[in-house]
């Protein structure tokens, strides 16, 4: 897979979020965040790339309650600015604090630079939901949709995972994952092997399953469909 600029990635899928959400009506209830409109899913981005910027200014080491987050709601009228100025909070936070320095992260200590990829795919997954939300196609290239899948994995595998092993497989010739739990832990690799389920698809669409997103006729599932429900369980965030 092509090496992915994250910051760069980070800029541009909030762009292209909030053009998004910008013009809808914001009381548009989003169906894969149950109990969220379209103005909760937006202030969760635009606030969760500000709650890490601050973590990092601050050199947190445990989690910041989000309701201290500095300017965590948008100015009215002023959404779409709001959404694009954050990575800006957070890239200058990085510059000042440094990219090694260690913060809190979801799974321990980890380099401040650490949280550009990790906002890059929060915002790509909730621009999933947005375009779920309001009827339209869901505009992520394939190689950003895979490094995707890759970081959610990572994040995964630090989870109770129960016995199984999972074949994610694109279509579109983006890569191919597997995972494998013994109960006690779980690993990921890039690799074509028989799995005691398999997922195949296009990428766009494997990443919004595996993040527990509505599945989509496109998708084949294969084998053992107890152990794909009981991942999704499993890794649920």
């Amino acid at each position: 897979m092509p090496a992915i600029d994250h910051a760069a990635a980070l800029v541009e899928y909030t762009r292209r979020f909030a053009g998004l959400v910008g013009p809808g009506d914001p009381q548009t209830p989003v169906p894969s965040c149950p109990g969220w409109s379209l103005t909760q899913l937006s202030r969760h981005v635009g606030r969760g790339t500000r709650w890490a910027a601050a973590m990092i200014r601050d050199r947190s080491t445990e989690a910041l309650d989000p309701r201290q987050v500095p300017e965590g709601k948008p100015p009215e009228g002023e959404l779409v600015a709001w959404l694009e100025e954050s990575p800006v909070a957070l890239f200058d936070a990085i510059a000042a604090t440094g990219p090694d320095e260690p913060v809190w992260t979801f799974v321990g200590p980890r380099p401040a630079e650490w949280w550009v990829r990790r906002r890059l795919h929060d915002v790509t997954v909730h621009l999933g939901d947005a375009a779920l939300a309001l009827g339209v196609p869901f505009d992520i290239e394939p190689p950003v949709a895979a490094d995707g899948v890759s970081e959610f994995l990572d994040l995964a595998v630090h989870k109770a995972i129960p016995p199984l092993s999972l074949h994610l497989h694109a279509h579109d010739g983006t890569g191919e994952w597997l995972v494998v739990s013994d109960g006690n832990g779980a690993r990921w690799e890039h690799s074509h092997t028989k799995a005691d389920v398999a997922v195949r698809g296009p990428v766009a669409d494997l990443l919004l399953a595996v993040t527990g997103r509505p599945g989509s006729g496109s998708l084949d599932v294969v084998g053992d469909r107890a152990a794909w429900s009981a991942w999704l369980a499993a890794t649920r965030f």
